[in-house]
């Protein structure tokens, strides 16, 4: 069953098309990955998704819902998080104070405190640092924060712009465990990831923009058995830089 169907979606900035005629679907409990170049218009799609930039034409339907016109807040309310490029994070508040900017739409302040124990349970190195200002934790521990804030707003898509850029191997290992594990536990995951190699590993579909055009999508094994994208983005085990 389609979760997310994007269909001939279109969104200029000014004169310039950031996104042509772009449509995807991802299936309940998928992790779907958009991959391409900088400029690409991935982070603008995800944008686009999330209502935080307008669209010039075609529509968004999540969960048979038609979201095209609807307001950033009204599309979290219905499941839709993203986890944008940068973590953005605020470091001045506490981990647990950004924790909780994760649930701020939700009245169930029981069932929060027990989501926010089991984000805990899942990452001891925020458990240690709960009381203590985020700008205290590595990259790769923001990344943790970021996504665990996004957990707490109870997602039923998790939108993720480029996790793994700026993170050292061993984080980048550690987080596509992660997805993994979200999405074994019923998550569905829209990625755009500039790790070309384990974003292909992980997904079950594959689409590729290419100055705001789909110019691939597909199986993710026959996507990376394609000359044209091992050429682009394979080479050297991963995709240039975001």
């Amino acid at each position: 069953m389609a979760l997310l169907e994007v269909s001939s979606l279109s969104v200029s900035y000014g004169r310039v098309a950031a996104l042509a005629d772009v449509s995807l679907t991802v299936r309940e409990g998928e992790i779907v990955t958009v991959l391409g170049a900088n400029g690409a218009g991935k982070s603008t799609l995800l944008k686009a998704i999330l209502g935080a930039v307008p669209v010039k034409g075609g529509g968004i339907t999540f969960a048979d819902i038609d979201l095209t016109r609807a307001a950033p807040h009204k599309r979290m309310a219905q499941g839709l998080v993203l986890v944008p490029e940068g973590r953005r994070i605020l470091i001045s508040l506490t981990v647990e104070e950004n924790l909780l900017l994760g649930a701020h739409m939700r009245t169930d302040t029981g069932a929060v405190r027990g989501e926010m124990n089991a984000i805990y349970d899942r990452f001891s190195n925020l458990a240690e640092r709960r009381h203590m200002p985020a700008s205290c934790l590595s990259g790769g521990e923001q990344q943790m924060l970021a996504i665990g804030r996004a957990m707490m707003a109870r997602p039923r898509l998790m939108m993720l712009d480029e996790p793994s850029l700026g993170l050292s191997p061993l984080f980048v290992s550690k987080l596509f465990d992660l997805i993994r594990e979200l999405n074994a536990g019923g998550l569905s995951v829209l990625l755009v990831e500039q790790n070309t190699g384990k974003a292909l590993k992980v997904a079950h579909a594959a689409t590729v923009l290419e100055l705001g055009r789909v110019t691939m999508a597909g199986e993710p094994a026959a996507l990376a058995a394609d000359p044209r994208l091992q050429a682009a983005y394979l080479g050297g085990g991963s995709a240039p830089a975001h």
